[in-house]
C-alpha cells in the first residue's frame, strides 16, 4: 500500500475553516502539517469513490490519547461543513486487531467469524441504528470485547468525529457488511441529519 499513489489536491482554504471551527468550539494546541501525504484510512476510500484523485482533500487527525467523547465533539465542532458542501468522511474499522488475526487458525473457515469480533460489531450496528450515541462515545465502557475489537482507538475514533458532525438527531444506516479474516468487520455507515 505504501507504494500506490493517490495525488488528490489539498484543500487550505478548508483547512482554515477547520482549524477556525476547532478553535471556535475551544479545542486548543492545534498543530498543521503540510508535507505529510494522506493516511492509507483516507485515500483507500477515496480511491474507489474517486479513482481520479480529483477531489481536494483535508485530513484531520485523531488523537489517541483522547476518547470518544473529544472525537464527537470534534465532529459537532465541524457540524457546519456539512451546509457548506463538505463530505466529513470517517474510515477505520468497526473492529480492528491485527494482532489477533495471528491466533486465528489458518484452518479455520473464512465465513467463521470470531465471537468476540460479532459481538462487537452486533453492538455497533444496533447502538447506531438505535440512535444511542452516548453508549457509542463510552464504547469503552459499553460494548462487549471493546479492548479486543480496538486494542488502539484510532480505528474507531473518525466514527466519533463523522457521528458528531452529523448531529445529535442523526439517523444511521448500514451500508455496507462483510467480513476479512475472521475478525475484520467492514461494517460501513451512513448519517443523515434531521
Amino acid at each position: 500500500m505504501y507504494q500506490l499513489k493517490y495525488p488528490a489536491p489539498g484543500a487550505p482554504e478548508l483547512a482554515e475553516r477547520v482549524k477556525e471551527l476547532l478553535i471556535g468550539s475551544g479545542f486548543k494546541d492545534l498543530k498543521e502539517e503540510r508535507a505529510r501525504g494522506l493516511d492509507h484510512g483516507a485515500w483507500v476510500p477515496l480511491m474507489l469513490m474517486y479513482p481520479k484523485a480529483d477531489i481536494p482533500v483535508c485530513q484531520l487527525s485523531v488523537q489517541s490519547g483522547k476518547d470518544g467523547i473529544y472525537h464527537y465533539n470534534m465532529g459537532k465542532a465541524l457540524a457546519p461543513l456539512r451546509e457548506e458542501g463538505v463530505l466529513i468522511m470517517g474510515s477505520g474499522s468497526a473492529t480492528h486487531n491485527l494482532r489477533a488475526l495471528k491466533s486465528i487458525s489458518t484452518s479455520t473457515p473464512s465465513s467463521t467469524i470470531v465471537p468476540w469480533a460479532l459481538e462487537f460489531d452486533t453492538w455497533l450496528t444496533e447502538s447506531l441504528l438505535n440512535g444511542r450515541h452516548e453508549d457509542i462515545n463510552h464504547y469503552e465502557e459499553k460494548a462487549p470485547h471493546a479492548k479486543m475489537a480496538h486494542p488502539w482507538p484510532e480505528h474507531i475514533f473518525p466514527l466519533h468525529v463523522a457521528l458528531g458532525a452529523a448531529g445529535e438527531k442523526a439517523k444511521a444506516e448500514l451500508i455496507h457488511s462483510s467480513w476479512g479474516r475472521s475478525a475484520l468487520s467492514y461494517s460501513s455507515y451512513r448519517f443523515t441529519t434531521l
